[in-house]
């Protein structure tokens, strides 16, 4: 039996503020220690032989229910992050994307966010996409609206594939950290014949060598997309 190839990796990072709790820090350590772990996977998947692309969940549409100093406080991280991460990129030949309503962020996350996207564009080892403002039906719904807009009458699954914002290819492996099983309204189309692996490892210890592993028992897998063996 040939092995599943990996080309689209799908990440909920979970547990940022419970690794924190654990050791008695601040909520916001966590998400310190969370962007470092982005930094980590990033680097694996853009040297990996078969991963073109890899989605991090990063900021959902129901987030901005956190406390505001939370919230605030995660929207500088990513701010700093980015411009951290530029060199990164390109010393790892890594796009940048950004799904969600980027909208709603400040003007100058806003500008920073469609900075990064221009100038890594060219870039070709991997796609890293950050879903921030992001929920699922809602890109849905933003995605059959476009389609209306343009005047399409009738709507097959080929036009919202290709439609969405994230149009490379269907999700493969989706990974959620921290023990929980369940998707959060996360890219809820593209998951609808994707593998999942849910580890108790929380986001913050969650490393290359445990997604090495997580991806030797996804390639091993067997996917029938509806059929059968």
């Amino acid at each position: 039996m040939s092995k599943n190839i990996l080309k689209h990796l799908a990440i909920i990072m979970d547990g940022n503020g419970r690794w924190a709790a654990k050791r008695n820090l601040q909520r916001t350590k966590g998400h310190e220690q969370g962007i470092e772990q982005i930094r980590e996977i990033t680097t694996y998947c853009a040297t990996h032989k078969t991963i073109e692309t890899v989605t991090f969940y990063a900021f959902s549409t129901e987030n901005w229910k956190r406390p505001k100093l939370e919230v605030n406080f995660l929207m500088k991280l990513l701010d700093k992050y980015l411009q951290q991460e530029f060199k990164i990129y390109q010393k790892l030949d890594t796009r940048f994307q950004a799904i969600g309503d980027i909208k709603k962020l400040s003007k100058n996350l806003q500008k920073r966010i469609l900075e990064i996207e221009e100038l890594t564009k060219n870039n070709k080892s991997l796609t890293q996409i950050l879903a921030l403002n992001y929920g699922g039906r809602a890109e849905i719904i933003s995605t059959v609206n476009t389609l209306i807009a343009k005047g399409k009458k009738e709507i097959t699954e080929d036009d919202i594939s290709e439609s969405l914002q994230t149009p490379y290819s269907d999700i493969d492996l989706l990974i959620r950290t921290s023990g929980e099983e369940r998707i959060s309204n996360f890219l809820l189309w593209q998951l609808s014949y994707s593998e999942f692996y849910f580890t108790p490892t929380l986001w913050p210890d969650f490393s290359d060598k445990e997604l090495d592993e997580i991806i030797q028992n996804y390639e091993n897998r067997t996917r029938r997309f509806g059929s059968v063996e």
